[in-house]
């Protein structure tokens, strides 16, 4: 292989209307993850704020509007509140388990609920099952589906209530995407529960961060994901800690604001 067959080719989409923030138009731009330098090249793009999917990594690239930015928590600094150690005791009895990226009718059955129950209008909200495999089976990358299933009883494994398809980055875990049941009322903020375990997982592992793909501004939908500090936002300079006192509804109300002038 010569140097020069290494450097990647780039692309990008045409515009179609954002899913978070009406009224705008998304647009990504995108490369392929191929060859025995697949997982070198995910590593270096998700730095710079990539996210992958199946065998493309892709980030914002919209006309006009960077409110999409990429978001990564600290994981040997994260101290969880209060309410986050009772989810964490509360969870405590699942059964946790990082299994080879391959499929299953049970993982594909409780991510067709998911997407039913919290996105039923949503991009996925088509998915069959041979969709879903390729887009567990289908990464180049070093990637696992964790499971977190109700304890088992008498040698029976319990019920599958949550799943996550992670990649192991050289300097952390990339969540790509996450589901579980959303109407089992003992188990409740089960989507908080994973990623706090990815952090714990993370810190386990000696890798300093944990990847929770953009933080949409304005976007209510998004705001979870800065309750996790510290947590670092990716900018023009690099990446840098996000301030204790921004959060969601701060930039919500500037942007507002913003678009009343």
């Amino acid at each position: 292989m010569t140097a020069i067959s290494r450097f990647p080719r780039f692309f990008v989409t045409s515009p179609s209307p954002c899913p978070y923030l009406p009224g705008r138009q998304e647009r990504k731009i995108f490369t392929e993850l191929t060859g025995q330098h697949a997982s070198e090249l995910n590593d270096a793009l998700g730095r710079i704020g990539f996210r992958r999917s199946q065998s493309v990594a892709y980030r914002p690239s919209c006309a006009g509007c960077t409110a999409c930015v990429s978001v990564r928590v600290v994981a040997d600094q994260f101290e969880p509140n209060a309410t986050q150690r009772k989810l964490l005791r509360r969870n405590s009895d699942l059964e946790v388990t990082a299994c080879k990226p391959w499929a299953t009718e049970e993982q594909y059955a409780l991510l067709h609920r998911y997407l039913k129950t919290r996105h039923p209008g949503g991009g996925m909200a088509a998915m069959d099952e041979n969709d879903y495999a390729d887009m567990v089976e289908q990464s180049p990358v070093s990637s696992y589906v964790i499971e977190y299933r109700e304890p088992s009883v008498d040698g029976r494994r319990g019920k599958l209530v949550g799943a996550c398809i992670t990649d192991q980055q050289a300097d952390g875990l990339s969540m790509i995407y996450s589901f579980f049941e959303t109407e089992d009322a003992s188990r409740p903020s089960l989507g908080n529960f994973i990623i706090m375990d990815h952090i714990l997982r993370s810190c386990a592992a000696g890798l300093p961060y944990v990847y929770l793909g953009y933080w949409v501004k304005g976007s209510e939908r998004m705001a979870y994901k800065t309750r996790y500090r510290p947590i670092e936002v990716l900018g023009p300079n690099g990446w840098s800690l996000l301030a204790d006192d921004e959060t969601p509804a701060d930039v919500a109300t500037a942007s507002r604001a913003r678009e009343l002038v």
